[in-house]
């Protein structure tokens, strides 16, 4: 199976955990399945909190990079940001788990996250300009979440950062040795969740992203159309995905 489900006895929490061997790669496959099993989840009243994590020692690689061709990636784009835009619209609060590295794709799925907690060795980017491509989820998440800036700086420079830079930039709430990451997220929930009402945190979840999910809901379709009728079209997008398959440097035209 690549998703896995649990749900707490009482129904107040529940986890998401996907799995792909090289990486927990964010194939059309996975992706399709993390879309039902949230569905699924999220149809329990008492529900508090969701988290979400990546089987293994990392979060996930990303996207699959076969699936950026342009045969492909007209069907598999929009499955990842439908699937971000559900997130956002989760009725209970949302937690990304991450360990390891969280790229491209899987830390959009994070940025979509309510809240990030996070293992100190876990290390987030977005790579995709190297491929000659933009992330366009990570485009419509990151200003709101982390200013335009910084967003932009990590969005063009493809650089990655550790969790301690992101917990000082506001974007992880909570960093902790590999080992105890689960134990702290459970203590979290237990002492600022479970006691509260759910239909109230329902309302303040949904309150509190509101903004944000409304920027995305406007604005990643334009971003989508973008990537998929105006980049793709360029030689550069192509070769990017090309180069990185059979494992040479790319030849952009578009210097």
């Amino acid at each position: 199976m690549s998703v896995s489900t649990t749900l707490s006895a009482d129904q107040s929490s529940a986890s998401l955990r996907f799995f792909h061997a090289k990486g927990n790669i964010l194939t059309e496959e996975i992706i399709t399945d993390l879309r039902a099993a949230l569905e699924t989840l999220t149809a329990h009243p008492h529900l508090k909190l969701v988290t979400i994590a990546g089987e293994g020692p990392d979060f996930s690689f990303g996207a699959s990079i076969p699936e950026h061709m342009p045969e492909l990636i007209g069907r598999v784009l929009p499955l990842m940001d439908a699937f971000v835009q559900e997130l956002l619209e989760v009725p209970s609060t949302t937690a990304a788990v991450v360990r390891g590295r969280c790229l491209g794709g899987g830390f959009e799925i994070a940025l979509a996250c309510d809240l990030i907690f996070a293992a100190e060795n876990a290390v987030f980017g977005l790579p995709e300009v190297a491929l000659g491509v933009f992330p366009p989820a990570a485009s419509a998440l990151l200003p709101l979440r982390a200013g335009y800036a910084r967003a932009t700086e990590l969005i063009v420079s493809g650089r990655s950062v550790g969790a301690a830079e992101m917990e000082s930039a506001g974007l992880v709430q909570m960093v902790a040795a590999d080992a105890d990451l689960a134990q702290h997220v459970d203590e979290w929930f237990e002492r600022h969740l479970r006691p509260k009402s759910a239909a109230a945190l329902r309302h303040a979840a949904a309150a509190a992203r509101f903004g944000l999910a409304a920027h995305v809901r406007a604005t990643l379709p334009a971003l989508e159309q973008i990537y998929l009728d105006d980049l793709m079209r360029t030689h550069d997008a192509v070769e990017g995905v090309r180069a990185f398959l059979d494992k040479r440097p790319p030849t952009w035209l578009d210097r």
